[in-house]
């Protein structure tokens, strides 16, 4: 036998061995089963939601939306524009005898836009998703096979507002800062309140949506957020999800600008942690609240990535 191509025959499959392994490394099973699709939403018990209604205190609530229009800024290409109708009522015709009028309107635009909830369908590492699905597999262009928004259950649970204007005492808090575990953990002292636990849904106040219609180019392309450190700490305590009033919640420029959107893939496609985008929080952090209860309800678009939401919070 030829021992050159005995060599090269070696070589060949050391390095598809290797190129095996590092496949792998993208693909993060869930804890709950190979038919999971709720992520960390699992870790929300009855005990949890009990345990969230008892902080409601002045019966307060409030929404943490911002306002979604033509002149919302989001990540290109995205866009949304609305138009309202008044199907079959030309030239001021009515239906029936009661002259009935009425209003409809069309949606045309990108879901990923305004104030939302990227699904477990949304990123992933190498076309691999949370729970080692293969998007060759499940994404279709009429809707994903699974972990579609549809699968995102009610949330009822203990909402953490971490007030990061206040750590840093710079408003709104500047781009490129980003919020780890030390930051997190000082945070939560400042505020003296309970840690963080499981189930939690975690929501960064920078002030950054302040910026929107202000300065809509520096809004939209960089942002203070939570670094890798902090995304891997938080999904080790098994929160369920993570916002910020910020566009695309982690830190921007990145702490390794090789890493595109690196804690977008720790919480999604490695830990099943959803990832609230725009939320706002600014109302209960001048009421010197930073816990209560959370509540969202995802519309049950079936197949839908990402949703267009207004989460509500009490206190």
């Amino acid at each position: 036998m030829n021992p050159i191509k005995t060599m090269l025959a070696v070589a060949a499959v050391l390095l598809a061995a290797g190129a095996q392994g590092q496949a792998l490394q993208s693909c993060y099973k869930s804890k709950w089963g190979p038919d999971d699709q709720r992520g960390a939403m699992n870790n929300v018990t009855a005990a949890h939601t009990l345990a969230a209604i008892k902080l409601v205190k002045r019966g307060k609530a409030i929404r943490m939306a911002i306002e979604t229009n033509s002149k919302t800024p989001a990540y290109p290409p995205r866009f949304f524009s609305l138009t309202v109708v008044t199907p079959g009522q030309e030239y001021g015709r009515t239906i029936g005898e009661t002259k009935t009028s009425y209003n409809d309107d069309i949606i045309t635009g990108w879901v990923g836009i305004g104030t939302q909830l990227d699904g477990l369908g949304h990123l992933g590492i190498d076309g691999v998703y949370y729970n080692c699905l293969k998007g060759s597999e499940i994404v279709a262009t009429a809707g994903l096979k699974k972990l579609g928004i549809e699968q995102v259950p009610a949330v009822a649970t203990r909402g953490v507002i971490l007030d990061m204007v206040g750590l840093t005492g710079k408003d709104p808090g500047p781009e490129g800062t980003a919020f780890n575990r030390k930051e997190i953990e000082a945070a939560l002292k400042r505020q003296n309140i309970a840690p963080i636990g499981q189930g939690d849904v975690v929501i960064f106040y920078t002030g950054w949506t302040r910026l929107i219609g202000q300065d809509d180019k520096r809004y939209g392309s960089v942002e203070p957020g939570l670094g890798v450190d902090g995304a891997t700490w938080l999904a080790s305590l098994g929160v369920a999800m993570v916002g910020a009033d910020t566009w695309a919640l982690e830190v921007l420029p990145s702490e390794d600008p090789k890493k595109a959107f690196h804690v977008h893939q720790i919480l999604l496609a490695m830990n099943g942690v959803y990832i609230l985008e725009n939320v706002v929080a600014e109302e209960a952090v001048k009421d010197g609240v930073y816990e209560g209860l959370f509540t969202l309800g995802a519309s049950r678009v079936t197949g839908a990535v990402q949703a267009i939401i207004n989460p509500v919070f009490l206190y």
